[in-house]
């Protein structure tokens, strides 16, 4: 069957270049076009946008991208054996795809976006490795320099569903924890669909969701670190009484300062009530 844009079937392309997924770099391959374009509509318009992709494979994705109007793609890829399939695509989109072979952790995309868009609107979509890709949030959403708003106008990330859960999480959530009150500070999040585990190859054993994210302009002041050191005190015994999880951090003391009940726990609290004790400490 051909492609929708023109471009041989994905299942082809990897036959004739030989690329199989590698678990070492975390790769699950998506063949259905109809299914990565739906992952890029998610992300809303992209007429004049400069995207981001992190391991685009063989470019599934990044087709879509190009098809749906992107002003450009930047696709970071460490696998090297992809090169040669992404530069089919580029030379189907000339100008409009430039692949950076390295390490996504490791890779600065704040000055990457300063560099490559222009000062036009950049978004990041990506079906991430599962291996790096909370991490990866993480950076995006905890820039080092401390820079909010961020360069991104919005985020479209593939996750395991476990994880997505995690990010879209609210305060009595079973799910609720650390990356939920990150993600729930500094963006709106929402999960759009789920992603099957047939859809992949090889199949993933887990249900896989894409999640959006689009910054808060002005989230409530708050130290990074601070907040770090109470979620990571609250969370590590989330069982307990915020009285007993918080000694670490002043406990009661900490607790009545800021008017919360110690014999709550930490599920309970709301994104607001962290900030409040993270200022206080």
């Amino acid at each position: 069957m051909a492609a929708l844009d023109g471009l041989p079937p994905l299942r082809d392309v990897i036959q004739r270049h030989g690329l199989d997924a590698k678990k070492s770099l975390g790769q699950n391959f998506l063949f259905d076009l109809n299914l990565t374009q739906k992952i890029a509509r998610s992300a809303g318009s992209l007429e004049g946008v400069t995207v981001f992709e992190v391991g685009p494979g063989p470019g599934g994705l990044t087709r879509s991208i190009l098809a749906l109007g992107a002003k450009k793609v930047i696709a970071v890829e460490r696998d090297a054996r992809a090169l040669p399939v992404l530069a089919e695509v580029s030379d189907f989109y000339p100008g409009k795809l430039e692949v950076i072979e390295g390490d996504a952790l490791k890779t600065d995309f704040a000055a990457l976006a300063a560099e490559k868009a222009d000062g036009g609107p950049v978004k990041i979509i990506a079906n991430l490795p599962y291996n790096i890709g909370t991490q990866l949030l993480i950076n995006w959403l905890l820039p080092t320099d401390g820079t909010w708003p961020p360069f991104w106008e919005s985020l479209t990330l593939m996750f395991q569903k476990e994880v997505g859960l995690r990010i879209v999480a609210d305060q009595d959530d079973d799910h609720y924890g650390r990356l939920g009150v990150i993600c729930g500070w500094r963006t709106d999040a929402h999960m759009m669909f789920d992603v099957p585990p047939q859809a992949f190859s090889p199949p993933p054993k887990v249900t896989s969701t894409v999640v959006h994210l689009t910054p808060r302009t002005n989230p409530l002041p708050c130290d990074v670190a601070k907040l770090e050191r109470i979620t990571h005190a609250a969370f590590g015994q989330r069982r307990k009484m915020l009285r007993q999880s918080l000694k670490p951090v002043g406990g009661e003391t900490l607790l009545n300062k800021v008017g919360i009940d110690p014999q709550r726990r930490a599920e309970t609290l709301s994104v607001e009530e962290f900030v409040t004790l993270a200022n206080a400490l």
